[in-house]
């Protein structure tokens, strides 16, 4: 049989429904600007060029059809090998060749070979990291305006144009629809012309989100243009969709050179060239070296370990002005969709009548979970308890890689915690360790979290939690009780361990 399959399964773009026949009970309002209403207001035009469609995307029947990858371009997942097993050793062999690598944020543009679709445009979104939102949100925004400019470029009309913000990077599914959406919505205004038709090639893990999405930057009537404005995000982009950055420029303030002009009440800004000033400071002052004169003054050694002195300082107003941010919204942010997985709860108190904080691995949908509302929903559990002593127990028990976070994402989070995490954490039980986590657990404590190192230990059986807590104190899913009968028996004996482990 042919690689593209029967002729039935190969979608053409005029059986799929357009946006704007989806729901339409009346007619767009006329001299509706921006400044009356919607950022993003109501256009028949706009939405006829869109259509919202689930399916396998190599079967789009249209000029071209997109393709998340890797910056090799070798990405091996259900998707690459899905376009690669219907585009044949063709497309891969050009991919391999001829195009080998792309950097994230940026497109490529291949033959389609045996796909219905004559083209396909390669392109790697960016990985995301709660620390580095802003660059992971520009780099994503790029990647969509570069296909769609690669489109304007190469007249294609109709686009098949599939998710390149994935969960294999991390990246939220709802944040990356805003930023796609939005996108094509700022070209289709800037370029009408230039395309007929794009499909949104959905999958069903997340149609649902483009559905949620999608009438917030395309309404098809009033109410849903009126109802967007309580949906929107705060940041709607630029003219083109692009996230906005509020702080472009680096500025210096307090240069002792400038204290003049600060003390007479004026703030001094000075934009500079990090290049131009990185050369300079790498430069040596020939003569006035300290290792020319074998010496260093004493008044600058003072000066130096001051500076270092506030340095510290400034670093740790800093961790917790930002932790203070987080606080804030881990306060007054919708979360219950983290709360559901039910993998972090707060339960009763140890021998010692510290609290005791569960975390069960084996609920943690690490693949899909949306990271920055884990770290939210793990600062609304556990800031109340780290004013005191307290006590974590880690359920390590069936668990997989499907529930294992990138260990950048552990260091990332860790860094996040200001000291009471650190200093008021007095045990950490792992239960039902294996090699691999002992591994993990040794790596991440002795290169990242060395504070907290004394205080980990690792635990067989819930028999051995038990001579730590009493049983009513501490509540256990009951698959860890089963599984802990398997592997050590109904009954098993625990020796005597020192007070206070």
């Amino acid at each position: 049989m042919d690689s593209l399959g029967t002729r039935d399964e190969i979608v053409e773009p005029s059986t799929i429904t357009r946006w704007n026949f989806t729901k339409l009970l009346e007619q767009p309002r006329e001299n509706v600007g921006e400044e009356d209403g919607s950022p993003f207001p109501w256009r028949n035009d706009l939405n006829a060029k869109i259509a919202l469609w689930s399916g396998n995307i190599t079967k789009l029947n249209v000029n071209a059809i997109t393709h998340a990858t890797n910056e090799h371009m070798n990405d091996r997942n259900s998707l690459s090998d899905e376009l690669y097993r219907q585009g044949g050793q063709a497309l891969f062999k050009e991919v391999q060749e001829d195009l080998r690598v792309c950097k994230t944020g940026e497109a490529k543009l291949s033959k389609g070979h045996q796909l219905p679709a004559r083209y396909v445009i390669h392109s790697v979104g960016p990985r995301y990291n709660v620390k580095y939102i802003t660059a992971a949100e520009s780099a994503l925004f790029s990647c969509y305006r570069t296909i769609l400019q690669i489109c304007k470029e190469t007249e294609i009309k109709v686009l098949g144009l599939g998710a390149i913000h994935t969960v294999r990077r991390n990246y939220p599914p709802e944040k990356g629809a805003h930023i796609a959406i939005r996108t094509v919505r700022r070209f289709l205004e800037k370029h009408p012309e230039a395309i007929d038709l794009i499909v949104f090639a959905c999958t069903e893990e997340n149609l649902e989100v483009y559905r949620k999405i999608l009438p917030l930057y395309f309404p098809r009537n009033s109410s849903e243009e009126d109802e967007a404005l309580d949906h929107l995000p705060s940041d709607i982009g630029n003219e083109d969709g692009e996230p906005v950055i509020k702080e472009r420029q680096i500025r210096i303030l307090d240069k002792p050179t400038f204290a003049a002009l600060k003390a007479t009440d004026e703030e001094f800004e000075q934009t500079i060239d990090l290049n131009k000033e990185f050369a300079q400071s790498m430069a040596l002052d020939v003569g006035h070296h300290p290792f020319a004169n074998m010496e260093e003054d004493p008044d600058k050694v003072k000066s130096r370990h001051m500076a270092q002195q506030n340095t510290a300082e400034a670093k740790k107003l800093e961790v917790r002005r930002r932790y203070d941010r987080l606080l804030q919204r881990a306060k007054s942010e919708d979360l219950t969709d983290v709360a559901a997985y039910h993998c972090l709860y707060r339960t009763g108190v140890d021998h010692f009548g510290r609290p005791i904080v569960v975390f069960v691995g084996k609920n943690y949908p690490a693949q899909t979970a949306d990271p920055e509302k884990v770290l939210l929903y793990l600062i609304r559990v556990m800031d109340p308890v780290v004013e005191t002593d307290f006590v974590l127990v880690y359920f390590h028990t069936l668990t997989s890689g499907a529930n294992q976070p990138p260990m950048n994402y552990l260091k990332m989070v860790y860094s996040f915690l200001d000291h009471r995490y650190k200093k008021n954490l007095k045990q950490f039980y792992i239960v039902h360790p294996t090699w691999w986590s002992k591994l993990a657990t040794w790596f991440f404590t002795t290169f990242t979290a060395s504070d907290i190192k004394p205080k980990v230990h690792s635990l067989k059986g819930v028999q051995f939690l038990y001579s730590k807590m009493s049983p009513d104190q501490i509540d256990i899913p009951q698959f860890v009780h089963e599984h802990d009968i398997q592997v050590n028996g109904a009954r098993y004996e625990v020796p005597d361990t020192p007070e206070g482990l």
